[in-house]
């Protein structure tokens, strides 16, 4: 990481969740998602620094672990022009670990952020308060504790980035972990969820789910999702929240609408049918519209044949069958 970062002085963080940059179009868009979301993330930098924050990801800076194309990296690193931390998440690595094949690392590689862990730590002082960053990044634990282990005068604020299926609020179906108090952590901020949900106190650790920056799914929860950043003012007797709005397109502009949805409802009532409108009128670039034919196609075959019908059009949607099936949230 570039020492000339080290002397500067910062009011608070700035949170940006789950960018999912990539070079195609997903899901039903309709609009140029690759040049969309450089600029959200463009904005999201420029903010953090007209107002003196440090940015942070809070994992799945790339959509695609391996398979972007040079100009997008290029890009980023463009971008990245100023101090950033981060984790990495599950779209970010292709073996469920960070490797030196994944485009994240490339980007670490080049000092242009510092990835977090729990022996990689990182102290400041924020308006004259100690304050220790740490994180975990996907597919590893969480700490059970967390000692600051210092010589200051004052506690430090502790504050944890995490990229995790967390039990909250209005994700309790697909949870897998339900937030506790994590001694010596005040605060954990939690990316993975697309939505942003609501904060949880248990104990001295309060969770924040703040959702990610853009809509990258056609769904209900899209349409009320309002990309934003979190922004975590710190002062010496603790911290506040609040998210501010990145400018974006309302969600009928962004989105096609959905004839699967409309047709269904006439006197036919066949999905196979109005799935066939759909698919010759939505040729989405990711496939998006072929597997949610196929969801709603399926239940006149044997459980086999479903799962060797998946595999074929996952392996014939995506580029380099480096997702695993991975899915958005």
């Amino acid at each position: 990481m570039n020492r000339e970062y080290d002397n500067l002085s910062y009011k608070g963080l700035l949170m940006i969740g789950d960018p999912h940059l990539e070079a195609r179009i997903p899901g039903f868009r309709k609009d140029n998602y690759p040049h969309v979301i450089l600029e959200k993330l463009r904005w999201s930098l420029a903010y953090a620094r007209s107002e003196s924050l440090l940015p942070m990801i809070l994992g799945d800076l790339f959509h695609l672990p391996r398979s972007n194309p040079n100009w997008l990296l290029v890009e980023v690193m463009q971008q990245f022009d100023m101090e950033i931390l981060g984790i990495y998440g599950n779209h970010d690595v292709h073996e469920n670990t960070l490797t030196d094949d994944d485009s994240i690392r490339v980007i670490e590689q080049a000092g242009k952020i510092r990835l977090l862990n729990e022996s990689a730590v990182y102290p400041i002082q924020i308006n004259g308060r100690p304050v220790i960053i740490g994180g975990t990044s996907w597919g590893r634990r969480l700490p059970e504790k967390y000692d600051p282990d210092t010589q200051a005068d004052s506690k430090p604020l502790v504050i944890w980035l995490a990229h995790h299926d967390v039990m909250v609020p209005g994700y309790e179906d697909q949870g897998r972990i339900r937030p506790k108090e994590i001694p010596g952590i005040d605060l954990v901020i939690n990316g993975h969820i697309h939505r942003c949900l609501g904060e949880i106190q248990k104990g001295q650790t309060s969770w924040l789910t703040p959702g990610n920056i853009s809509r990258r799914a056609r769904s209900d929860a899209a349409r009320h999702h309002r990309p934003a950043v979190l922004r975590l003012d710190i002062c010496q007797t603790g911290w506040t929240c609040q998210y501010i709005e990145i400018p974006h397109q309302p969600f009928d502009q962004v989105f096609y609408e959905a004839l699967a949805d409309t047709a269904a409802d006439d006197d036919t009532g066949s999905a196979f049918v109005s799935g066939l409108a759909e698919l010759q009128a939505r040729r989405t670039q990711t496939g998006e519209g072929l597997m949610l034919f196929l969801e709603k196609n399926m239940d006149q075959f044997e459980a086999d044949v479903v799962n060797e019908i998946k595999q074929l059009a996952y392996e014939a949607t995506r580029n380099d069958g480096s997702e695993s099936g991975q899915t958005d949230n």
